[in-house]
């Protein structure tokens, strides 16, 4: 276990025991000051998720990522791209065309986050069937 993990144990309605590291989140400071809620203030948002893995295959112009994801408008898909750009997750880069053709791409930093976004998708994959299961019994019972 590393520093900043907590060791988890719980048992499963199926009485299966479950352990896991899981990141030791109290004591951190202030939300202003909190590295983590900075970072994942960013990259925790559906948008730039969806984003991100959009351009995980290669440079796309706005109007290919905005096909990709067909239920973003073009100002939240502006402001995302934006915002992505400020953290140096993407680049972007202006073409001297008539009219001027712009292009996005992830940057080293932005590959970096591809991992752990796969391990969420997956994650999410394997356990959706569970959610759904869950909220359809919370609902039922409030």
């Amino acid at each position: 276990m590393g520093q900043g993990e907590a060791a988890v144990t719980t048992r499963t309605s199926d009485s299966a025991i479950v352990r896991a590291t899981a990141p030791d989140l109290a004591g951190r400071p202030p939300a202003s000051d909190c590295p983590l809620r900075d970072v994942l203030d960013r990259i925790g948002d559906k948008w730039s998720t969806l984003t991100l893995g959009t351009l995980a295959s290669g440079p796309h112009r706005f109007s290919v990522v905005q096909r990709a994801i067909p239920d973003i408008s073009k100002r939240m898909l502006t402001q995302t791209l934006r915002g992505l750009e400020r953290d140096g997750l993407i680049a972007r880069a202006v073409f001297p065309t008539k009219p001027p053709s712009v292009e996005y791409r992830l940057t080293p930093l932005g590959f970096t986050i591809l991992e752990p976004l796969g391990a969420l998708v997956q994650w999410a994959d394997e356990k959706h069937a569970a959610i759904k299961a869950a909220r359809s019994a919370y609902d039922a019972s409030n």
